[in-house]
């Protein structure tokens, strides 16, 4: 795992007004994320993650038809955004386990989905560069938001329950894990997304 000055430290600061939009984008949804959820990460690691798995989905989409269309091979794209997908799903999968999201929460993640993904397919055709330095920010605000929760755990305000079996499956973790270290581990998938997406949005902005 990352070192943990470096999985928290690292932001890009906006170059241009496509970054200041796409920045101004995420921390607009981050107040709002603040002020619905209040504290409660479980929950919000639910919903969001759920969002979360949609543009790697997208842009592996995208950008396998680009690839036929072109003919040309893609570098390498396609495979790593549809594994972000993956990743966040199991990061979904694992969360539902630990917060148990009520019905209202069920009704959001259908809504918050479905006007994600539309938006976020037009936007990737429109401005890949755009659709990925949102990522990368959306993923900032991620490894943000775990660290609160694990300084959380760390101060006795959440309980560091046993973690679930589908999180110790698929990272691998000892069997006597606790949540501490699920968060922990899903904070650095977050943290490589992160550089992934802001690596992409800067070979994109080059090839300009």
């Amino acid at each position: 795992m990352k070192e943990e000055s470096e999985i928290r430290a690292k932001h890009h600061t906006p170059q241009g007004i496509s970054d200041r939009i796409a920045y101004s984008i995420v921390r607009f949804l981050r107040f709002f994320a603040d002020l619905f959820f209040s504290g409660r990460y479980g929950n919000r690691a639910v919903v969001l993650e759920t969002v979360a798995a949609v543009p790697g989905m997208v842009g592996g989409a995208i950008q396998h038809l680009h690839s036929l269309r072109r003919m040309k091979n893609d570098d390498g794209w396609i495979h790593t955004l549809l594994d972000e997908a993956e990743n966040e799903r199991m990061h979904l999968l694992t969360f539902i386990e630990v917060a148990k999201p009520s019905g209202f929460e069920r009704a959001l993640i259908i809504i918050a989905q479905g006007i994600f993904y539309n938006v976020f397919f037009i936007l990737y055709l429109c401005s890949s560069k755009t659709a990925h330095r949102i990522v990368g920010y959306l993923e900032e605000e991620a490894v943000y938001s775990y660290t609160e929760y694990l300084e959380g755990v760390d101060n006795g305000k959440y309980e560091n329950v046993p973690a679930p079996q589908i999180a110790i499956d698929y990272w691998e973790l000892p069997e006597d894990a606790r949540l501490r270290d699920v968060i922990i581990a899903v904070r650095a998938d977050e943290a490589k997304h992160r550089d992934v997406n802001h690596g992409f949005a800067d070979e994109l902005k080059a090839r300009k």
